[in-house]
């Protein structure tokens, strides 16, 4: 049930947001969960999920808390597990601990979960109250709450252009547009995605790695690399490619070559953008997807409604008619025109960062 909450506890609350946000980019593909205990007003527990198939962020929290543990609040971001996976159920451990009442943000879509974790609290006399910072503790797990819920992943468009819509110039040539304030923050991106898609055509002009190398302030060897899938239907991906030099973090949509299976490439068969999307979140657990790719790709993912969110880059430059548009569909009606709700806008450097979800139904 939902309740109200007071002051107090909404603190409590976004200190376990606070926990969770600082393994952002190392827990994939587990969600990023923050916990407190609380006992007479005061924090005598933190904790939060640091890797997969590390303990959870309420075995950490219970640790830290003790004895007294026994009769305190613990504040979760998501849902207890109520299942054995490579750890026990965080349930049973709070049951275990003797805490008196558990606030949650988010209940947890995943069917091994969705509930049974609550069920466990409140059978052995816990009360459970949920939906404290909600919105706020959503944006940690914008993917793994997608994909328990819909078996697809939440998928980032990810563009960067001129004023006039241009990516690049009528020869291909297309590095710098944006500054390099701006190429860090798509590093961010990256890191916490599961993987990061692109056409064989950006791989040809680029010769792009689409990997994590730099983060302000990040230990690099922290972050869980996204892996880098190449939409290849033709079997063109040159064998040198830089994309290719972590072969193991390589997928690519193509009909089967053995040189790249002898690399240890994951080749996947070629197959429409909805099924292959359903195939990373189902079959390789990868809830976030980020699109870094030119006007053809972008513009399918754009007209099958398969993008969760549109991240658009703006350089404060103009590069004419003869450069090459950010997207390539030919709309002949106003009423099909491409609307967004602008969520964010920030200047990053000499850039401007949009970002914006799309608006569903008629103009």
């Amino acid at each position: 049930m939902n309740s109200i909450f007071s002051e107090q506890e909404q603190q409590y609350m976004q200190e376990a947001i606070a926990l969770a946000h600082q393994a952002r980019y190392a827990t994939k593909p587990n969600p990023n969960v923050g916990c407190v205990i609380v006992k007479d007003g005061k924090i005598v527990g933190r904790g939060f999920h640091p890797k997969a198939g590390q303990p959870h962020a309420e075995v950490f929290a219970l640790a830290e808390a003790g004895e007294q543990a026994k009769g305190a609040t613990a504040y979760v971001t998501l849902e207890p597990c109520a299942h054995f996976g490579k750890t026990p159920p965080c349930a049973l451990a709070l049951v275990k601990a003797g805490v008196s009442e558990v606030v949650i943000a988010n209940l947890d879509p995943n069917p091994l979960v969705a509930g049974k974790g609550i069920t466990i609290l409140k059978d052995a006399g816990i009360q459970v109250r949920h939906g404290l910072c909600d919105a706020q503790a959503k944006m940690l797990n914008l993917g793994f709450l997608k994909t328990m819920a819909t078996g697809l992943p939440y998928v980032r468009l990810k563009l960067a252009s001129s004023l006039d819509g241009r990516t690049a110039m009528a020869s291909g040539e297309s590095k710098w547009i944006t500054g390099a304030e701006a190429r860090q923050d798509v590093q961010h991106l990256r890191a916490i995605s599961g993987a990061v898609v692109t056409g064989i055509q950006t791989v040809l002009a680029d010769d792009c790695q689409l990997n994590v190398r730099q983060l302000k302030n990040v230990d690099l060897s922290t972050i869980v690399q996204p892996k880098r899938v190449v939409l290849d239907r033709q079997g063109r991906l040159p064998l040198n490619a830089k994309i290719l030099q972590q072969p193991e973090q390589t997928m690519v949509m193509t009909p089967f070559r053995a040189e790249l299976d002898a690399l240890g490439v994951i080749q996947i068969e070629p197959q429409p953008l909805s099924a292959l999307f359903q195939l990373l979140a189902q079959q390789y657990q990868i809830h976030d997807v980020l699109v870094e790719a030119g006007a053809t790709l972008a513009t399918a993912c754009l007209e099958e409604g398969l993008i969760d969110e549109l991240i658009h880059y703006i350089a404060p430059t103009l590069l004419g008619q003869t450069a090459r548009p950010m997207f390539s569909a030919q709309l002949a009606l106003l009423a099909t025109q491409k609307r967004f709700n602008i969520t964010d806008m920030t200047q990053i450097g000499q850039d401007i960062r949009l970002t914006m979800t799309p608006v569903t139904g008629a103009v």
